[in-house]
């Protein structure tokens, strides 16, 4: 049954990429590349169980950003059984069907909030993912009464088996599985430095909805404030200084991602808030064209637009928000 994988390519294409698989040591690679690979049966007579066998560095480092590739492996199996990932070896018949872990599933409002970051981070590195919106309190204390909710708040991401809260560890996650986190511990501590500015600035704007007329006002002059003052003046000077196109290491980052969110949050407040910041004009360019972002700010996408009266009357009757929130 097994013995049509003999010798054969696997498309790397139209078969995907999964995390993890299994081989029989009888299975080695003779050619790689980034879309098919050939195994051929080794020296090797002995029978042995199956057991993981990697990719070879090569074939990782050709992947492209933004693909399940990045981090793959090879399933030199078929989907006709549905509903999981199956290994076989063609030489000693040796299989294992395994169930495949899905899309990641976000828990949150259909707005944008703290999820939205999230949301803008799985569509950078070009990963699809699921919403569950939250609508009614019969939802929520749901999520609370399954004990999902570790802290008794969301966002909550289902991903890779795991059931994770707390925005920031999320986005951590994401960020080290999709290489968007650096190559090393300084990269990393560049990357959080950024990203905690841009996550300070956000903050400023996250609350705005919630707001009465008057303290929107003087929200939005706060905010125009800071940005221009406090948070732009650094990454420009950052831009400015190392001469690249991007924040770290000169490499797509989450930190690029995340300063791209807050330039184009600041600017629905105030259209022409990078006049003074020709750096940040330019790579605002530059990160807004990368495939994976360009798509997620086409329309249709799954980014949230600005937080409308609807978002905040859900928000606030789901949570039992009752009580008025004040400019910062």
């Amino acid at each position: 049954m097994v013995s049509k994988y003999e010798g054969q390519k696997i498309d790397f294409i139209n078969r995907r990429i999964i995390s993890s698989s299994y081989f029989c040591p009888k299975h080695v690679f003779s050619k790689t590349s980034t879309s098919t690979l050939t195994f051929f049966q080794d020296p090797c007579s002995s029978h042995r169980p199956l057991r993981f066998m990697q990719i070879t560095a090569v074939l990782l480092a050709a992947v492209p950003l933004g693909t399940a590739w990045r981090a793959g492996w090879g399933r030199p199996g078929s989907a006709q059984a549905g509903g999981g990932r199956h290994f076989a070896c063609w030489r000693c018949g040796n299989w294992k069907s395994e169930v495949m872990a899905g899309k990641p599933k976000l828990y949150y409002f259909d707005g944008r909030g703290k999820m939205e970051s999230i949301r803008w981070l799985l569509a950078a590195a070009g990963v699809e993912f699921e919403e569950k919106f939250l609508e009614t309190r019969e939802q929520y204390e749901k999520l609370l009464q399954s004990g999902s909710l570790l802290f008794q708040q969301v966002p909550l991401v289902e991903i890779d088996g795991m059931k994770m809260v707390q925005t920031r560890a999320i986005l951590n996650y994401i960020a080290a599985k999709y290489n968007l986190y650096g190559k090393d511990l300084k990269e990393r501590a560049l990357i959080d430095m950024y990203v905690g500015g841009t996550e300070d600035l956000m903050g400023f704007i996250l609350m705005f909805p919630f707001l009465s007329a008057e303290d929107k006002e003087k929200q939005r002059a706060v905010i125009v404030q800071k940005a221009t003052s406090r948070y732009f003046p650094v990454y420009e000077k950052v831009l400015k200084d190392h001469g690249q196109d991007f924040l770290v290491g000169n490499s797509f980052s989450w930190a690029d991602v995340h300063l791209l969110e807050a330039i184009l949050m600041v600017e629905e407040k105030k259209s022409d808030v990078l006049s003074s910041f020709p750096q940040l004009q330019a790579f605002k360019r530059r990160i807004s064209s990368i495939p994976t972002i360009k798509k997620f700010l086409e329309p249709g996408s799954q980014r949230k637009p600005v937080p409308d009266d609807k978002y905040v009357e859900t928000v606030r009757r789901v949570l039992r928000m009752y009580y008025d929130i004040k400019a910062n």
